[in-house]
């Protein structure tokens, strides 16, 4: 019997493996080192919690126009015909991220730093380093929906609100303009053309009338003013792809597929107009100077000139009515769905959080560090003389 119980030998634990029991045995006598590192842990962050200051957000969301918000301006301009609609090309719809680099352009943050005197409030010794701080209170971020969220943290929850709303502000001001400065740019050259034309036009009829009174008997007959009221028609509407062309071009090369196709069609009309009025070579409708009386080739070409001067003011009248209505739509096109309201609960710090983590960070830590003391304890004594060596190095190196 004894023989058998010697031959049933209990294995051997290797030197190399982890003895779990050994571990917590350490732990278990290290455990008044481990509470007093928690301890001290938990009693500041506990400290450094209280002394953060609380801070507030407050957001506000907007929604940007939508790029077929011009349909009713453009179905204004097909019925009034004349390639009027390109009129509208480029104003009204922008996306998101176009509204959200003027977000962050330095013009608004230094609008929104000047008019809340953020300088001064958060002590800052130039404009950069006023803007680098404002970027740290304030987030901008963007939706697969479209819709800018304005985020603004800060200390005071009603600063925080006004923070948020004074960059809903300045966008809008800023887009405003941006938007104007187009739309206000085509009113404006139409305004200086239609000016012309209409003294055109005054001179056109004072001429035809004086023509008239000289003499009473010139009179085209009805071919003659069909074929006047069609060139009239036609010349009215290449100046005025003219005039289009003109507004195009200040931001527009001649490559752009709008600038060429309204060129086509300015050629296309001009083809029109020479077959028209006969200076083609081949005969036209309006009978050559040479087989008319010259009184009545006179009062033709003044009839035509005065034709062409009516139309051509008809035509500009339209098309600045419909610019200024562009620049009225395009002066309020971004939507403010929630304006920023002053939060009622604070946003950070999240002091249980705080504490909880140093907690736990000084718990695993102390437990690390008296397994570090335990190892070093059981050195053997070579192990020992290299550890003394080392530290013997250190030592001399802080020393230098």
């Amino acid at each position: 019997m004894s023989e058998a119980l010697n031959n049933c030998q209990v294995p051997e634990v290797p030197d190399d493996e982890i003895n779990l029991l050994e571990l917590l045995r350490v732990v278990v006598r290290n455990l008044p080192l481990i509470a007093r590192i928690t301890t001290a842990a938990v009693i500041l962050s506990v400290i450094y919690s209280l002394t953060l200051t609380n801070i507030y957000s407050a957001k506000a969301t907007l929604l940007p126009p939508q790029k077929d918000s011009g349909g009713g301006a453009a179905a204004l301009l097909a019925s009034m015909g004349g390639g009027l609609a390109g009129l509208t090309g480029g104003l009204g719809g922008g996306s998101a991220d176009l509204y959200m680099g003027i977000l962050k352009s330095r013009t608004v943050s230094d609008a929104v730093i000047k008019r809340l005197d953020l300088q001064t409030e958060l002590k800052s010794k130039n404009a950069d380093d006023t803007r680098k701080k404002l970027q740290g209170l304030v987030k901008f971020q963007s939706g697969k929906d479209g819709i800018i969220t304005i985020t603004a943290d800060y200390k005071d929850p009603a600063k925080a609100a006004l923070l948020a709303n004074t960059f809903i502000d300045e966008l809008q001001k800023k887009s405003m303009q941006l938007n104007l400065t187009k739309a206000g740019t085509e009113r404006s050259f139409l305004e200086k053309r239609l000016g012309v034309v209409k003294q055109d036009l005054k001179t056109a009829e004072e001429e035809m009338k004086s023509f008239q009174e000289k003499n009473k008997t010139i009179k085209a007959d009805s071919q003659a003013a069909a074929a006047i009221e069609g060139i009239a028609r036609l010349r009215a509407e290449i100046i005025s792809k003219e005039v289009q062309l003109a507004a195009l071009r200040n931001s527009m090369t001649d490559e752009n597929a709008e600038v060429r196709a309204l060129l086509a069609g300015m050629t296309k009309l001009k083809s029109q107009l020479n077959a028209m009025s006969g200076s083609g070579g081949g005969g036209g409708v309006i009978p050559s100077v040479g087989n008319a009386p010259s009184i009545g080739v006179e009062y033709i070409r003044r009839l035509r000139e005065l034709k062409t001067q009516e139309a051509l003011y008809e035509q500009l009248t339209k098309q600045f009515e419909l610019a200024k209505i562009s620049e009225a739509r395009d002066s309020s096109s971004l939507q403010v769905l929630d304006e920023a309201v002053t939060p009622l609960r604070k946003s950070k710090p999240k002091r249980a959080l705080i504490v909880i983590l140093a907690t736990v960070t000084a718990f695993f830590c102390s437990v690390f560090l008296v397994f570090i003391r335990e190892y070093l304890a059981k050195l053997s004594p070579e192990d020992g003389a290299i550890m003394n060596d080392m530290k013997d190095t250190l030592k001399g190196m802080l020393r230098r």
